[in-house]
């Protein structure tokens, strides 16, 4: 019988830290959506890493920040649900914010959890090298942490190092899943946040983040190696939706167009995509809305 290292791996921290980037720099693929701005992240996604020596399910979670209402208040949840589920967690800090106070914040969540923690201090190719030092000094005097790695998730520095930190303290077990999976999640899923990745790169200020997609339609059309979907972009008041469509429609096709390409890399055939845009006032704030959506909170 194979002996086989294997375990769940949570990547943990602020908003905005590169845990999308990083999961899908270990992966070599596109699993999580990325964006510039926090929070892009809404749900657990899960990626699998798999080696003839190792298995990793990464589970990338939703920035942890001071939430007020009730829809971020839910995706903290989701991200601190994991932390009793998984084998290590990986705390990511980005380099240049270092001494921010969300970095406390995780800390503190992160008090009394026995597993082994890896500290990951992102995105070193913004800061000179001298200025890591300090925040290694620093971070070690506040918790007594497995290994610290430094990183850029973007560039790929140090990710291979934090690799093997990380298969290091991982205990044997089974394999979880085929050695051919990359993820647990449906196409469906994948498509839609493809698309409303787009829609958190294209737009700007409050519209990002009042949007959901759903899709409707998702029909293979084998004899023309083509897949139609329909999808909805939902949004909560009839402004966000002229900016979503835009004038003459041309943010509409812009979302449509860039999401198209990378959805027919993902399935590697010809898509047809049509999109439409919803007003649905408030769901944010209601809980039938919100799990209709797919979100749910993590008890």
């Amino acid at each position: 019988m194979e002996k086989l290292k294997s375990g769940y791996v949570a990547l943990l921290g602020a908003p905005n830290v590169g845990k999308s980037t990083l999961m899908n720099r270990f992966l070599k693929e596109k699993v999580s959506i990325t964006g510039p701005r926090p929070q892009t992240t809404r749900t657990r996604v899960l990626g699998i890493l798999t080696r003839p020596e190792f298995q990793i399910v990464f589970l990338d979670t939703p920035g942890i920040h001071l939430a007020r209402d009730y829809f971020n208040k839910m995706l903290v949840q989701t991200a601190l649900s994991t932390l009793q589920e998984v084998d290590v967690i990986c705390f990511l800090i980005e380099a240049p914010q270092a001494y921010h106070e969300l970095n406390g914040f995780v800390l503190e969540r992160l008090a009394g959890i026995e597993k082994p923690i890896v500290l990951v201090i992102n995105k070193i190719d913004l800061v000179r090298k001298v200025e890591l030092l300090p925040i290694i000094d620093h971070y070690r005097g506040l918790r007594d942490f497995q290994a610290i790695v430094p990183v850029s998730a973007l560039q790929g520095e140090g990710v291979d190092g934090l690799l093997r930190e990380v298969v290091e303290v991982l205990p044997e077990g089974p394999r979880y899943y085929p050695e051919d999976y990359v993820t647990d999640q449906p196409e469906r899923v994948l498509v839609g946040e493809l698309i409303r990745e787009k829609v958190f790169r294209l737009t700007h200020e409050e519209v990002p983040y009042a949007v959901a997609v759903t899709i409707e339609a998702f029909q293979e059309v084998p004899e023309k190696n083509l897949i139609r979907i329909e999808a909805n972009i939902h949004v909560e008041r009839d402004s966000q939706k002229g900016i979503i469509i835009g004038r003459n429609g041309q943010m509409l096709k812009q979302i449509g167009m860039q999401a198209r390409r990378d959805i027919e890399q993902l399935l590697a055939c010809q898509i047809y995509l049509g999109l439409f845009v919803k007003v649905q006032p408030n769901w944010r704030k209601d809980p039938r809305a919100l799990s209709r959506f797919g979100y749910r909170s993590e008890r």
